[in-house]
């Protein structure tokens, strides 16, 4: 009687999931979800957020004091104090930071950067937003957690991270997230609802963090606190002696010049990988492109050699090389006028976008240079600072104007000056040709990173790029791509090339 019992339960279980998948889709659980926190209006008219209140180590029982900020559109501030041990995270719109008692101050790089970037959206808008930001959204199906019917919501957003929603079948109230951490993952329970000024806010979450489990048990939350965005900068330093940045940057201007002169040594590879969601709202590579880049009279050229991994045929191969031979003789025509005209008329007639070479003062020249602080990067020493608009800036070049529209962290290295990485967020809408070509929309972003190469000179290894636009009025366009550089070889005295390894590549062992 007892299995007959355990069978009826199992099929019971079983018809409410079935009958759950096939009636709901993610967009109807986010509405019904929205809706029973207290209507998707309510929840946009909460500009900013504090919450305060104890956290508990349950491995030690060790406890200490709780908070949270949060303020559109995206900066956000977390952390705690366990007898002395002290964390936190923080993103200012610019950069993402970690402070805790063990390593530190630093600014976050790489995935953990990017996550905790993607968490700060969330923690402002949460899905309210995830078609304009170009997210998907999938429905991992039903399930059975701690006894309870859940909803499984996925979202994915345009740099590829995924935050794992878990809405409560019969409430539809959000009780669990699975949010990434760069290598590691956080995921918090919450419980205990409550209703505050029309919208239902968790009193009580479980979250392990770092393979620790916390209880957290909030005291206050306060909607639309005054808060400013100085809250969320980049913690004071002031035991750190920092260079002139105006100093620094012409130190690295006259670096990236003297760079110039030794890229007509070099050839190196560029493969772009460019990135889609399939029907299932799964993020997954498209196709590939790979170009030989040379440079001659400071000018790149790209020659492409092979799609998706497989080198073009013979005749796709002679139209590239038909195109190349053009172009080379276009820049010798160029240089040959150039040369018969006077100083005086050259710089008269000069195009301020005439060229293709962009330095680091094109593209800080329209920045206003926050937040400098010295720390390590790869090994190395770096001097660290924000960057945003420069208001009242008047830009001459195409460059300018752009980044006069974003926002972002540098790095510079300490011994070489030269810049190691770059993270850049457009934060107004960006026109080409007054709007006709193209209107390049708020939140695309680029990481850019570049490393020494063979002891003499700096190369790019990486690019990840993600760009929303309208063209010619009329299509929408996204642009989510990889780009990653290596084969890097220098011509010596006998133009012969001398392959070089790429930064941190080891030798194959036998």
């Amino acid at each position: 009687m007892l299995g007959s019992v355990r069978f009826f339960l199992f099929l019971s279980s079983l018809v409410v999931l079935t009958f759950t998948a096939a009636a709901q889709s993610p967009e109807k659980i986010l509405r019904q979800a929205a809706k029973a926190m207290g209507g998707e209006k309510a929840l946009r008219n909460i500009k900013s957020r504090q919450v305060k209140g104890t956290v508990t180590r349950l491995s030690d029982g060790a406890s200490g004091s709780y908070q949270a900020l949060v303020m559109r559109p995206n900066l956000f501030a977390s952390g705690f104090d366990l007898r002395g041990f002290e964390l936190s995270l923080g993103f200012n719109g610019k950069s993402a930071w970690s402070r805790d008692s063990r390593d530190g101050l630093r600014t976050l790089t790489g995935t953990t950067s990017r996550d905790f970037q993607t968490e700060a959206l969330y923690r402002n808008s949460l899905w309210l937003d995830y078609k304009r930001d170009k997210s998907k959204v999938t429905l991992r199906g039903p399930a059975i957690v701690e006894g309870r019917t859940v909803n499984i919501v996925t979202l994915t957003t345009a740099r590829n991270v995924q935050i794992k929603m878990f809405f409560d079948a019969g409430s539809a109230l959000l009780v669990r997230e699975e949010i990434p951490a760069g290598e590691a993952s956080r995921a918090s329970d919450y419980a205990d609802h409550r209703t505050i000024n029309g919208v239902m806010e968790p009193y009580a979450i479980t979250a392990v963090i770092g393979g620790e489990k916390y209880q957290i048990k909030i005291d206050e939350i306060t909607h639309n606190p005054a808060l400013t965005p100085a809250i969320f900068d980049f913690p004071k330093a002031s035991d750190q002696p920092l260079p002139d940045i105006a100093g620094l940057l012409k130190e690295v201007d006259a670096n990236e010049d003297a760079i110039d002169k030794l890229l007509e040594k070099y050839t190196y590879t560029e493969t772009m990988m460019e990135h889609s969601f399939d029907k299932s709202g799964v993020f997954k590579d498209k196709e590939s492109q790979t170009y030989e880049l040379t440079f001659y009279h400071g000018n790149r050229i790209r020659r492409l050699i092979a799609k998706n991994d497989q080198p073009l045929s013979a005749e796709d191969q002679a139209k590239e090389d038909k195109r190349l031979e053009k172009r080379i003789h276009d820049i010798e025509k160029k240089e040959t006028e150039k040369q018969q005209k006077s100083k005086e008329e050259e710089s008269a007639q000069s195009d301020p976008d005439d060229g293709e070479h962009v330095t680091i003062s094109d593209v800080l020249r329209a920045s206003r240079l926050i937040n400098p602080r010295r720390e390590r990067f790869r090994s190395r020493d770096v001097i660290v600072f924000d960057f945003e608009p420069l208001p009242g800036y008047k830009p001459r070049k195409t460059i300018e104007r752009l980044f006069g529209k974003m926002a972002g962290v540098i790095w510079v290295d300490a011994a070489d000056r030269q810049v190691a990485r770059l993270e850049a967020r457009l934060v107004d809408s960006f026109k080409i040709g007054g709007g006709l070509l193209a209107s390049l929309k708020p939140g695309g972003s680029l990481v850019f990173e570049q490393d020494r190469i063979n002891n003499e000179i700096w190369l790019p290894t990486r690019a990840d790029l993600n760009i929303s636009a309208r063209v010619l009025l009329l299509k929408n366009f996204d642009a989510f791509a990889t780009i990653t550089y290596g084969n890097y070889k220098r011509f010596n005295v006998e133009s012969e090339k001398e392959k070089l390894r790429a930064p941190g590549a080891e030798e194959k062992k036998p």
